[in-house]
């Protein structure tokens, strides 16, 4: 069964970017710091991410990150969805407005404006046309920012929470749980790696 998966890399004092972000900085500074682990040699980190990127039949993102990634500094062939893994799902963007052009035409963008549950029954549907046309089961991943996975969260559209505990410090930034509805987690996996802790739990 496809499950709504939100999946997301988060510092220590709870910002999933530093101060400043944008679209030329969409990590803000010292943001970087949160992927280390996407970009990592280790292989339980490689594991992670090859395993995430591979089961995403469809993701979710919010307005502000795609204007990152298809931004003149934003994905390419090499470096896209996953990191160096480049996957190619289906992509829906949560927005209020559309934008005028896209750079990244070889991908499949939908955009989305009446809400966070309209957005995940659309990519609910895009991944499981996916999984019947691969034979396997695949998931809809929310990969942010940080206020798409809260109000995907909030609006209880969510079953599992992936957090990328990367061991930083920012001090300001993009806070992912801050005013966020009480919600209650079921711990499922802790897998520790030499460049952050996977914490996956289930959203009860």
């Amino acid at each position: 069964m496809t499950q709504i998966i939100a999946d997301i890399s988060v510092s220590l004092d709870n910002f999933v970017t530093g101060p400043d972000p944008g679209p030329e900085s969409g990590l803000g500074t010292g943001g970087e710091g949160l992927h280390t682990w996407a970009f990592s040699d280790d292989a339980e980190d490689r594991r992670v991410l090859s395993e995430t990127t591979a089961r995403s039949g469809a993701v979710i993102m919010g307005r502000r990150l795609f204007d990152v990634v298809d931004g003149p500094d934003g994905w390419n062939d090499e470096v896209g969805y996953g990191a160096r893994e480049a996957g190619r799902p289906s992509f829906v963007v949560l927005t209020g407005t559309p934008p005028p052009s896209v750079r990244l035409t070889d991908l499949d963008w939908t955009f989305v404006s009446t809400g966070p549950a309209d957005a995940v029954a659309f990519a609910r549907e895009r991944a499981e046309a996916a999984s019947a046309a691969s034979g396997r089961e695949l998931d809809v991943l929310i990969m942010g920012g940080g206020a798409t996975v809260r109000s995907a969260l909030d609006a209880g559209l969510v079953d599992v929470l992936s957090l990328h505990l990367s061991p930083v410090v920012l001090g300001g930034g993009t806070p992912l749980f801050t005013g966020a509805v009480p919600r209650a987690l079921v711990q499922r996996s802790v897998l520790v790696t030499s460049t952050a802790t996977h914490l996956t739990y289930d959203v009860t």
